[in-house]
């Protein structure tokens, strides 16, 4: 066993001597997850871990200006990987994986299924193509269009009802929470048990879905990289894991 993978086996059982603080830099779909799996570790360890939640690519903006964080976890590698080429971030680890669905409000008959999306007048409400999630959704409609399940212009007439393009996905959920749209793309961990009593979950069909993989690493600026490295083995580990697929994340693909 290496020397550093020894320190983080000792500071996963034992705790360290002298807590570190970190600060954990996590795509906002991982915000329910991450808060638990953050107590946990914090307990078993002695360390005490802050996090940044949002849209994986204004973290990566944040860190590319300078922004002091130990560890980065992204709902893509599209956001990861021009840090890795930075050399700001270590190569990313697969963590976990999500699907994407469709929400619309539990009182509001206006979207009931797929096709719905297209019916000219409905409000959806998606994340901008520059955020994980977004890009999925885009991936999706593509997928949708090769198939020619619903006519081969079915993207174009689902963007046409966009009203809003929000910059990260939880954004989009509250879009829908609060009323303010027909129907919204998300990720199925994003239907909380919080958010559940309000939305109705439309299920995307397997051919067309898309699977979101996260990778997770420590910043190279990183000022406790024991301690990032540690917290990334948790996430890794059969506990972490087992948090994770409490709220709805799949095991890494």
């Amino acid at each position: 066993m290496t020397r550093t993978l020894l320190f983080t086996a000792l500071l996963l059982t034992t705790g360290s001597a002298s807590a570190a603080n970190l600060t954990v830099f996590a795509a906002a779909s991982l915000t329910d997850a991450f808060t638990e799996l953050g107590k946990a570790f914090d307990a078993k360890t002695g360390n005490k871990t802050a996090f940044q939640f949002a849209g994986s690519q204004a973290l990566r903006t944040q860190l590319e200006n300078g922004a002091r964080a130990d560890v980065y976890a992204s709902a893509n590698t599209a956001q990861y990987t021009p840090l890795v080429d930075q050399n700001l971030v270590a190569p990313g680890q697969a963590f976990v994986s999500n699907k994407l669905t469709v929400i619309a409000p539990r009182n509001n008959p206006r979207v009931t299924r797929l096709p719905d999306l297209a019916v000219p007048g409905v409000k959806l409400v998606i994340a901008d193509k520059n955020v994980p999630v977004g890009d999925y959704t885009r991936r999706m409609l593509t997928a949708i269009d090769k198939s020619g399940t619903y006519g081969k212009d079915f993207s174009a007439r689902v963007l046409k009802n966009v009203v809003s393009e929000e910059p990260n996905v939880r954004q989009v959920a509250l879009k829908v929470q609060l009323g303010e749209a027909d129907a919204a793309v998300v990720y199925v961990t994003d239907v909380t048990p919080a958010l559940k009593p309000s939305v109705r979950v439309i299920a995307l069909p397997t051919r067309f879905n898309q699977s979101a993989r996260y990778p997770i690493g420590v910043l190279k600026g990183s000022a406790n990289p024991e301690a990032a490295q540690a917290f990334v083995q948790y996430v890794l580990s059969p506990g972490g894991q087992q948090i994770l697929k409490k709220w709805g994340f799949q095991a890494p693909r």
